[in-house]
């Protein structure tokens, strides 16, 4: 788990991430979280890329087997289920408010983009629209951050726990590849 400020990536990251995304990774400041076996599993880009564009999504979930898991969650309908829960339960609500606070202060004490003033990721605070993103926030920042990605991550069939090679973890058939596809 790492929160701002990251200890740069090594070309191995950087390497191993690409090869997790089956792309070149663009703008990774840090690896924000880990496999027990110390395999990439969060990434962290910032704020604004090489090319000028604005990126809001500061964690990102790289690791093919916890993004298949957390894909199959959305596919299950657990959003729906999420959403719901978000409207009946006032508690959820505020702590879903003070995690979309973190996620941008995280994003802000590296860079403040104009273009991205009060927009976290995942559909903070109000809506729960992406669970990769969520996910991701809750493995960087760690357990009682984000009750919504701790909640993504005790459904899940992937835990960080796992011990499994880097082979061992190729994105399942059909399963989709990324929080967004954009960066990472």
């Amino acid at each position: 788990m790492t929160t701002p400020p990251f200890d740069a990536p090594t070309a191995a990251d950087i390497a191993r991430v690409s090869e997790q995304l089956g792309r070149p990774a663009r703008d990774v400041i840090g690896i924000s979280a880990r496999t027990a076996a110390g395999d990439p599993t969060v990434v962290s880009t910032a704020p604004r890329l090489a090319d000028g564009t604005p990126f809001p999504t500061l964690y990102y979930l790289s690791s093919p087997a916890a993004t298949a898991a957390i894909s199959h969650l959305e596919a299950d309908g657990v959003m729906r289920e999420l959403n719901a829960r978000l409207e009946a339960e006032p508690e959820l609500a505020a702590a879903y408010r003070t995690a979309h606070e973190a996620y941008i202060a995280d994003r802000e004490s590296i860079a403040v983009v104009p273009e991205l003033a009060g927009v976290s990721a995942g559909g903070m605070p109000t809506r729960v629209k992406c669970l990769h993103a969520l996910a991701a926030h809750s493995l960087a920042a760690g357990p009682g951050v984000n009750p919504i990605g701790d909640i993504a991550l005790e459904l899940a069939t992937w835990s960080p726990d796992d011990d499994a090679a880097p082979d061992d973890d190729a994105v399942p058939e059909g399963a989709a590849s990324g929080a967004d596809g954009s960066a990472g």
